[in-house]
């Protein structure tokens, strides 16, 4: 989230049996996907990880098109080298044993700054660090009961996807006798058992997770997987969801009634608290009135750094902060906390948090290797297709920000400013989920580029995931890094405001200074050979961009340059108005420049038009609250890996050359 949200800041310091079967009979079970389908021996047996499926499906009698749909919502068919998810999960059936993936996680992001990020109040404060719980959920811990299950060992069942697809049909099987269902051969028989596994304790989750298995049964899926194993799961449009099953299953029933979200989704109201607490002090957000009273432009991608049980205890601390949403994991369960018109102390930048709504994700940046479920993103795809349309926020990466794209408010705050959801968020799925997928908007040799490289194959070394120097595990990601001249050998770029004594950057997870990630848009500044150079920081950046395997497409794009007879502006981490528009009384907020420059001929992408506004609130009274609104017009564009504001009175709009 802010920072590793396992560090409490406060304003001030404070005192069975297995069913017989064999490969040959998984043969006969395979769907039909044509006379030589994916993984399929000469002889029309499956291999590899689809014969996998196959052999696990005959052995436990468990229909293949719900295994296959059940991993699919898990891990995509992937098995991430048998390393575990951000909740500790293994394999392409996600089977979780978090007391060996959790236990003394290291959290990452280690910045320090005020997640408020007013300076009207007094900065929040970094306190102790929150234990992990001793007492895990069941659905933390499948593996071990897969072990028993199956009689594989558990470290088997990590590192061997077969054994691990083996170990998810056995619970599988295991739910369906639980419920009192035949081992049927129809998938719709199926539902319950399919909800269980989701490990959801409620009716609501467990119902959008067989949903969403089912979904993918009947639309088929195919995809080449991170191992490069190519997988297949034929459409079945007969396969229908049987929610009936579910009545039998003593499911609790959560509290929706208060929240703001899709139906598609499963959402549960657990109120963050407003309260007063002495000496002035208050938290853990700020009542308002939006979008009457302000927009809400921005939502924000943030991960917890902590489990489950400790996000929601957190955002229930009155003394902590508090976001908008938290999203499980394992089955993309949705907290709602606060209000959709009331601000989250969540960005570190108040002229962000009062202008969007905040999305905690259940994870860990750089637990080494670490990845989300497949039904986390599509959940939180889902809110967030509804927050837009809902609030008129476009679909884009200069609206949709993560923590680690939100700029510092001012020269001092930027070394705090927080890293999350890190360089293995992958944005490319992300948006493709929600309707919106990154293609390009120009012809060859545009005037701007849309990062995208390929999430599998992306793999730029990282270091300090387990401990500070040390070579973070291999992995895809989101990420493209950029350098002083076209060359891997050639220095990276400096960050002066990361760094103002000038020290080099690093290849560190959480050193944003030097990189930049899917979705951006960058105005083209050269073009070398396989190296294209872009307008960042007030420089020339260049990154890798050969076509035979290109990180980034070409864009056609508005954007903004210094106005003429100008040699530089200076450009603003917030869009805060002029001294003028503030009442009687209230002290202005100072509008500040960064330690940056947009110098002459250079040009950066708008992201978007705002004019300048500063939500007045830094007392438990709301009476006293006020939006102030200046006449002052900025621009949001893409400066950096974080967004900036230059003021309109100081650049002309153009449009992107051809380079």
């Amino acid at each position: 989230m802010h920072r590793s949200i396992r560090s409490i800041p406060g304003r001030r310091p404070r005192t069975g049996v297995r069913a017989a079967g064999t490969l040959a009979t998984a043969a006969l079970l395979l769907p039909l996907l044509g006379a030589a389908p994916p993984g399929a021996a000469e002889d029309g047996s499956p291999t590899g990880l689809q014969g996998a499926f196959a052999a696990a499906a005959a052995e436990y009698r468990v229909p293949q098109s719900v295994l296959l749909g059940v991993s699919y919502l898990q891990s995509r068919w992937d098995a991430h080298d048998g390393a575990p998810s951000v909740t500790g999960g293994y394999g392409p059936m996600h089977l979780t044993d978090a007391r060996t993936a959790i236990a003394g996680t290291v959290a990452h992001d280690h910045a320090e700054g005020d997640a408020r990020g007013d300076d009207s109040r007094d900065p929040l404060r970094a306190s102790r660090a929150v234990p992990l719980d001793n007492q895990l959920p069941l659905r933390l811990k499948t593996l071990p009961r897969a072990a028993d299950l199956t009689g594989i060992p558990a470290e088997r069942l990590r590192s061997d996807p077969a054994a691990n697809v083996r170990g998810g049909a056995a619970l599988l099987a295991a739910a369906q006798k639980r419920l009192g269902k035949p081992l049927s051969d129809t998938p719709a028989d199926w539902y319950g058992a399919v909800a269980a596994f989701s490990g959801a304790d409620d009716k609501a989750t467990a119902a959008t997770y067989a949903n969403d298995v089912f979904a993918v049964i009947r639309d088929g899926e195919r995809r080449t997987t991170d191992d490069g194993q190519k997988v297949a799961l034929a459409a079945d449009p007969a396969a229908k969801p049987q929610a009936a099953q579910l009545e039998s299953m003593g499911l609790r029933r959560t509290d929706a009634s208060e929240t703001e979200c899709p139906r598609t989704v499963s959402c549960e109201w657990i109120p963050a608290p407003y309260e007063e607490f002495g000496d002035g002090d208050y938290g853990n957000h700020d009542l308002a009135d939006r979008p009457h009273d302000q927009s809400i432009d921005y939502i924000v991608i943030h991960d917890t750094e902590a489990t489950w049980e400790q996000t929601l205890k957190l955002v229930q601390d009155p003394t902590y902060l508090a976001w908008h949403y938290s999203l499980r994991s394992t089955d993309g369960h949705i907290v709602q906390s606060i209000k959709a018109k009331d601000v989250g102390w969540h960005a570190g930048n108040w002229y962000v948090n009062a202008k969007s709504i905040g999305l905690e994700h259940e994870g860990f940046l750089a637990q080494p290797d670490s990845w989300y479920t497949e039904e986390m993103y599509r959940s939180s795809a889902r809110l967030v297709r509804y927050l837009s349309k809902k609030y008129d926020i476009p679909l884009d990466r200069q609206h949709i920000l993560g923590h680690d794209t939100v700029p510092g408010p001012t020269a001092s705050t930027i070394p705090s400013m927080h890293t999350d959801p890190g360089p293995y968020w992958d944005w490319a799925h992300y948006f493709a989920l929600m309707g919106k997928p990154f293609h390009p908007s120009a012809g060859p040799r545009g005037g701007a580029v849309t990062i995208r490289p390929d999430f599998a194959s992306n793999r730029p070394e990282f270091t300090g995931c387990a401990k500070a120097g040390e070579p973070c595990a291999p992995h895809g990601s989101s990420a493209v890094r950029v350098y002083t001249a076209p060359s891997e050998d050639a220095p990276l770029v400096k960050d002066i405001g990361l760094r103002p004594g000038g020290q080099d950057s690093t290849i560190d997870v959480n050193d944003m200074a030097s990189r930049v990630s899917t979705g951006q848009q960058y105005a083209v500044a050269e073009r070398k050979g396989d190296w294209t150079a872009i307008w960042y920081l007030g420089q020339k950046a260049w990154f890798k961009n050969p076509r035979k395997q290109p990180t980034a497409v070409d864009a056609r794009e508005s954007v903004v340059t210094p106005k003429a007879g100008a040699t530089e502006i200076p450009v603003y981490g917030r869009a805060y108005p002029e001294a003028s528009a503030y009442p009687a009384g209230m002290t202005p907020q100072a509008v500040s420049p960064l330690p940056y420059k947009l110098l002459a001929g250079q040009r950066y992408v708008i992201g978007g038009r705002t004019t300048g506004e500063y939500f007045y609130s830094p007392t438990f009274d709301t009476s006293t609250h006020k939006v102030v609104k200046g006449e002052d017009v900025y621009y949001e564009i893409q400066f950096a890996h974080r967004v900036a504001y230059v003021r309109a009175a100081d650049v002309q709009v153009v449009s992107s050359k051809v380079r």
